[in-house]
């Protein structure tokens, strides 16, 4: 294999991006570690695999609806452009699906029906943000969709699914879910969101109304580090109140990975060539910001 197809070939894989899937329930484990000294160590394996396999569906099926709309014409890591089978790539995608949802629903057998609900809601908007006819993605819903999926929903199934005195058997934790979720999915959402940032001439041309379409660059970059301060300042509230320990303040490991894409947003905005790396350094600022929350909690946990 070529050099050039092997690095689109790791474009297409998108190996980093599954951080978005494995941080949340880590964070779910380790709040579960720091409030009840224990997890469910066998969901927690399992979970994660779902977690992978899920997402593994919603990047393929993306590229395949993206496909049919042309916005992907000149993408060509799109996993759609190298392999040219369709029908072989919604296959994989759909067994993912399938494998990931059969086992949250061994998990839920065993403790709550509530934990395959929540995931299917998450799956449903997944499906709404790209599939046809629906498309919410290209009006613009994107955003709060992903907030949604991979927040309170996610994180509620977490941390039923990882309790280790079945304790959330009965009822969904949403005071939990959104007081540890409500950050950490916000900064997956700025993810997407950074993503549009390089490819807003293709949206436009194609009928996607992204964000950026809807209010232009500018006005975009000057939102994110509004979006940046809000996901801090909400975790030093949950801190203010002792839902989680003050050792979480280790979030702050993630502050470089913001000011840098602060800066670069800010500073390049108008140059979509510039800016094709900016969602990699806003999966560096979730990715740290999950793993400083996560060491707060272990590390006092032991302490």
């Amino acid at each position: 294999m070529s050099v050039d197809k092997k690095q689109l070939w790791n474009q297409a894989i998108k190996w980093p991006l599954y951080s978005v899937a494995i941080i949340p329930i880590f964070i779910c484990g380790a709040y579960n570690f720091y409030a009840f000294k224990d997890i469910k160590f066998l969901n927690f394996f399992w979970f994660t695999i779902a977690s992978i396999l899920l997402l593994l569906w919603e990047n393929l099926t993306n590229d395949l609806y993206d496909s049919d709309t042309g916005v992907d014409q000149f993408k060509f890591h799109s996993i759609v452009n190298l392999i040219k089978n369709k029908k072989l790539i919604f296959l994989i995608a759909y067994l993912s699906l399938f494998l990931g949802l059969l086992i949250i629903y061994i998990i839920s057998l065993s403790l709550s029906i509530n934990i395959l609900i929540l995931i299917l809601l998450s799956c449903t908007l997944g499906y709404l943000y790209q599939g046809p006819p629906f498309r919410l993605g290209y009006l613009g819903l994107g955003e709060p969709l992903c907030w949604l999926a991979f927040g309170p929903f996610a994180f509620a199934a977490g941390l039923i699914a990882l309790n280790p005195i079945g304790i959330y058997a009965n009822k969904i934790p949403w005071r939990e879910s959104l007081l540890l979720g409500t950050g950490p999915a916000l900064s997956i959402t700025l993810v997407l969101f950074c993503s549009h940032f390089h490819q807003i001439n293709e949206d436009k041309k194609y009928g996607k109304r992204s964000p950026l379409v809807l209010m232009g660059t500018k006005k975009s970059a000057s939102l994110v580090p509004l979006i940046v301060l809000f996901i801090y300042s909400f975790q030093t509230f949950t801190i203010f109140v002792e839902f989680i320990p003050k050792l979480c303040f280790l979030y702050l490991i993630s502050l470089p990975y913001a000011l840098k894409l602060i800066n670069i947003l800010n500073s390049y905005h108008y140059n979509p060539k510039a800016l094709k790396d900016c969602k990699f350094i806003a999966l560096k600022f979730q990715t740290m910001n999950g793993f400083g929350l996560i060491i707060g909690l272990l590390f006092n946990s032991f302490l």
